[in-house]
């Protein structure tokens, strides 16, 4: 299960979607959020499938590495489902006891989970193409106008970065500590729900351990380079946004667009 969460990751590439600018990628993404929740309708979201599809095509990376991030979330997805069939009201469908489910129930269901699977999905494409250097230098340049208003741009930009590239090696550390405790007769995948979670309690206390380990030890490596934050410093590699991400950006905001006014 840990094995299959691919958001934070990242994956080298030569494809379009690698080569744009990280700042296109990071509005593009935005743009797509915002369009998915104010389509109606699953041909609305069919199209916003069909476009996530291609966009995945552009990227060429696997899709069946992407459909693997659902898998840690297929439960939240069921549970959304079943919830909203059985509390919506409207035509009955069918009857399980004192439950009752929906036509429109079942409907709404099925947009909800089609839209957190599209969600996780595009999101993943941003980390998936973007390494975790050029994501920190595009949420700075955004966030660069906030600077006016007292908004710590730099310290924004690095917090989310760190987040983000920690995630994997957290990941990581779970499976060593979770290997050692099998190893030792823990039990992480039989029993009820309540026994399963209370099993977890031997990984999730070494692993919140190491975790407070490896955030201090980066910062004293961050003191020890005499790091003091973002002011006055310079970039290696500056970004510059070229004709394929105005190209980009501008399809995106049209093809969403299109797909809000015929929905």
């Amino acid at each position: 299960m840990l094995k299959d969460i691919t958001i934070g990751q990242y994956i080298p590439g030569d494809s379009i979607v690698h080569g744009l600018d990280p700042r296109t990628k990071i509005l593009i993404t935005l743009t797509y959020i915002i369009g998915l929740f104010l389509i109606k309708g699953l041909w609305g979201y069919g199209a916003m499938t069909l476009f996530t599809v291609t966009v995945i095509f552009l990227s060429r990376l696997p899709l069946k590495y992407i459909l693997k991030g659902l898998k840690p979330l297929l439960m939240i997805m069921s549970i959304t489902l079943l919830a909203h069939a059985f509390m919506t009201e409207g035509t009955p469908l069918y009857r399980l006891g004192p439950l009752t489910i929906t036509n429109e129930g079942l409907i709404r269901g099925i947009e909800m989970v089609w839209r957190l699977g599209l969600l996780i999905m595009f999101t993943s494409l941003l980390t998936l193409t973007t390494s975790p250097l050029d994501l920190t230098d595009g949420i700075e340049r955004l966030l660069k106008p906030g600077k006016r208003i007292g908004i710590p741009a730099h310290e924004i930009a690095m917090m989310m970065t760190i987040a983000l590239r920690f995630i994997p090696t957290l990941l990581d550390e779970a499976e060593r500590i979770m290997k050692a405790q099998m190893a030792r007769g823990a039990d992480f995948e039989s029993g009820s729900i309540f026994k399963r979670a209370r099993n977890l309690i031997p990984l999730l206390v070494p692993l919140f351990i190491s975790a407070f380990r490896r955030a201090d030890d980066l910062a004293i490596a961050m003191e020890a380079r005499c790091y003091r934050g973002g002011e006055g410093r310079t970039k290696f590699k500056e970004l510059k946004v070229q004709w394929k991400d105005y190209v980009a950006g501008g399809v995106t905001l049209l093809v969403v667009m299109f797909i809000i006014i015929l929905t």
